[in-house]
């Protein structure tokens, strides 16, 4: 009988909630992008196309942020050791 942990380790455990960061990044990004459409028009009807272009454009920068730090994270070599057995 082997005596490896039934958990995964530390390293291996915060690879893999990375991983589904990652996988999640793109429905965060549609949720956020779609956002100004929910907004709500001000007193005299219209909403300032101004603050709209900032507010996408800055989430659009902030999901390129994002989206580097995951792969800067994610491509590290893994270690062996934090595999899962059977992998």
């Amino acid at each position: 009988m082997s005596r490896r942990p039934v958990f995964l380790e530390r390293r291996g455990y915060r690879r893999r909630r990375a991983m589904d960061g990652a996988r999640l990044l793109p429905v965060l990004g549609a949720f956020l992008l779609l956002m100004p459409l929910m907004w709500a028009a001000a007193p005299d009807g219209r909403l300032g196309t101004a603050l709209g272009g900032i507010y996408v454009f800055t989430v659009w920068g902030g999901l390129i942020v994002g989206a580097f730090v995951f792969a800067r994270f994610l491509s590290r070599p893994e270690d062996p050791e934090d595999k899962e057995p059977g992998e």
